[in-house]
């Protein structure tokens, strides 16, 4: 048996990571040496702020720039015929084929992993969200008359809600990562990823109104060093990430702008002498979400945006774009994706009162989905079960790559998405409803149950 030393990590730094100390060969560890390498979107589609485009905007056009135009870390797998998964990119493990007729309890998820055995490997563990959210592909959309999964079914295993108890978009996985704050009214809360609507939000960690909180479990092992980032200043006005490989500005856009404006924000920033910035992906965004840090933070020191405090940022409670489109709603390609790095509000129904009510209902560090364009005061109450915040106007963050060769400028897909609407929906869950009277105004949803 090959032996190899294991990373030894030091409060940020991480020394001698090897990955054939995580049950894969060399060649399949960490990409190019980095221990947190960002998987791509799967993203190869372009969008305006209300379709999908056929042409190909360029250089200085409207909606340059997203996602599909870059392509880094493609996701690659591997089926070890032994009931795991390998990633190649991050050098993790995981479970094929998780138990889908069952769901569990937190307290039964962290517990078992512990009696997990699947290959014979014996140090499962359950998933931070940072782990977790790595398995997410963009091509998913559960509203469609064919519904796709947010994840790769030809290599893992997956099973949508059950509609004769729940809806066919719960199909939430518990991850290991607690909320150090609260949700919906004190709700003691863990992060998840639904690999049904294509999001992160903070559920109830013990109970809902339905009883205890259950969601599926897929284990994971291998790189002890993912998710761990690795911040250095540049003093430049740019922060590098040496675990990622990915450089940000420092500071914000300083101003909300809806997502066309902060796709051309970023393609059209020169800073520190790079010219290459560009509105980063989803999960590269999502990887310089800081969890152990929050506005409503329990233990006051851990209080401010869920971000490391060496990034300037114009307002805790902030939402900031990404280029990645999310492909579910009424109209495909009117939602891009967000990642909340204040509180995810919502307005909820309060049963006594019967008025809604403004709450952290997903906690800081969420990743939900906006309109691209429109005017914010058309949405008084959200959107969806739990009257998700409708901002429209967030921040942007740009980024570009340490090594500029690590990523490729590619030409996007202009095949036809064949998703087709089998009914208005909300893109958070079902009951949503068309626009009623003047135009790009909207009714205020109907009441939905808790989650």
């Amino acid at each position: 048996m090959t032996t190899c030393m294991r990373g030894i990590v030091t409060g940020w730094v991480i020394l001698g990571v090897s990955a054939c100390g995580w049950g894969q060969t060399a060649s399949e560890g960490a990409t190019a040496g980095r221990t947190y390498p960002i998987v791509d979107t799967g993203q190869r589609h372009v969008f305006s702020d209300r379709a999908q485009l056929r042409a190909i905007p360029g250089s200085g056009r409207a909606f340059h720039g997203q996602d599909a135009f870059y392509e880094h870390n493609p996701p690659r797998y591997r089926n070890n015929a032994d009931g795991t998964v390998s990633d190649l990119v991050t050098g993790l493990m995981w479970v094929k084929t998780p138990d889908l007729a069952n769901k569990k309890t937190f307290p039964q998820a962290v517990a078992g992993a512990a009696a997990c055995r699947v290959g014979g490997h014996d140090d499962w563990r359950l998933p931070t969200i940072k782990e977790l959210y790595s398995l997410i592909d963009f091509n998913g959309c559960v509203t469609s008359r064919t519904p796709t999964p947010y994840i790769d079914t030809k290599y893992f295993d997956f099973r949508w809600g059950d509609e004769r108890t729940e809806r066919k978009m719960d199909a939430q996985y518990f991850s290991a990562t607690e909320y150090v704050g609260t949700t919906m009214r004190g709700a003691a809360t863990v992060f998840g990823v639904n690999f049904a609507d294509g999001r992160i939000k903070g559920y109830p960690r013990d109970r809902t109104r339905r009883g205890a909180s259950r969601q599926f479990v897929r284990y994971v092992r291998g790189n002890p060093a993912y998710g761990v980032n690795r911040f250095v200043d540049n003093r430049d006005g740019t922060i590098s990430d040496l675990a990622t490989g990915l450089m940000w500005a420092k500071a914000d856009s300083g101003r909300g702008m809806n997502w066309q404006q902060a796709l051309a924000y970023c393609e059209g920033l020169t800073l520190a002498d790079h010219g290459d910035w560009r509105l980063p992906n989803a999960k590269e965004l999502q990887s310089i979400v800081d969890y152990t840090r929050a506005p409503d933070a329990t233990d006051r020191s851990r209080r401010g945006p869920a971000i490391d405090p060496i990034f300037r940022i114009t307002k805790a409670e902030s939402y900031f774009w990404t280029g990645t489109t999310h492909l579910d709603g009424r109209q495909i390609g009117a939602h891009a994706v967000y990642i909340a790095f204040g509180q995810a509000f919502g307005y909820m129904t309060d049963p006594r009162t019967g008025r809604k009510t403004k709450m952290n209902v997903h906690g800081a560090g969420a990743q939900r989905s906006d309109p691209k364009a429109g005017n914010p005061a058309d949405w008084p109450s959200g959107f969806g079960p739990q009257g998700d915040d409708r901002r429209i106007l967030n921040y942007a963050r740009p980024v570009r790559n340490i090594d500029p060769s690590a990523v490729k400028r590619v030409t996007p897909g202009t095949a036809r998405i064949t998703h087709v609407f089998s009914r208005p929906i909300s893109p958070d869950g079902p009951g949503g409803r068309p626009p009623q009277g003047r135009p790009g105004r909207r009714p205020p949803p109907p009441r939905h149950r808790r989650p």
